[in-house]
């Protein structure tokens, strides 16, 4: 094969640049839009089919993506594009908490005090066991331990104990350990003479 035609293979675009550009921020904002539209749980990947749906989604708007161009320079082109509408929309959600609250949603209280809200479960798709599930990887033994556990906008949980954590109570008794020894030391040094 000439080197032109390697050439012309690999750098020469088969599509108006235009296209080139607009292609992967119409796919970006379509799909911010679905993932908001079905729910943080698609971000949270609990489960493997979840994670099959997400795996998929990649390769289903491949084509969507780049068209009818292989060309390195395409690839490049539609790099930069994808690269670009996400730099412009973390600026502009950085600075607009409205917007922000709008596109990302707000948390969900699953357990508030203990107690399991079935109605944000359901609004969610997690059944029990996934969010037991979630307190397990969190240290917790069953939800009465729990005061709050949240499900957060970008698929993250937050889970907040009634008692402090283990690592906050080995700290509280180390704290106390080192103010005894202190006075211990403190009534071991001789007194000065005079008082």
């Amino acid at each position: 094969m000439p080197h032109s035609l390697v050439f012309d293979h690999m750098f020469l675009l088969p599509l108006p640049i235009l296209e080139k550009l607009l292609r992967p921020v119409i796919v970006y904002l379509v799909l911010v839009l679905l993932l908001r539209l079905f729910g943080k749980r698609e971000l949270a990947q609990l489960n493997p089919f979840d994670l099959v749906v997400l795996l998929s989604l990649s390769n289903t708007v491949q084509n969507a993506i780049i068209g009818d161009d292989n060309s390195v320079t395409g690839g490049l082109i539609g790099a930069f594009s994808l690269l670009a509408i996400n730099w412009l929309v973390v600026r502009v959600l950085f600075r607009s908490r409205k917007l922000t609250s709008v596109i990302e949603g707000r948390a969900t209280v699953l357990v508030s005090n203990g107690q399991i809200d079935q109605r944000a479960l359901q609004r969610e798709s997690l059944s029990r066991e996934e969010l037991l599930a979630v307190i397990h990887r969190q240290g917790f033994e069953d939800f009465d331990q729990v005061r709050r556990c949240e499900l957060e906008p970008n698929g993250t949980f937050y889970v907040e104990a009634f008692d402090p954590s283990a690592a906050d109570k080995r700290h509280a008794e180390l704290l106390a350990r080192l103010d005894a020894l202190t006075r211990e030391v403190a009534a071991l040094r001789p007194q000065p003479a005079g008082d």
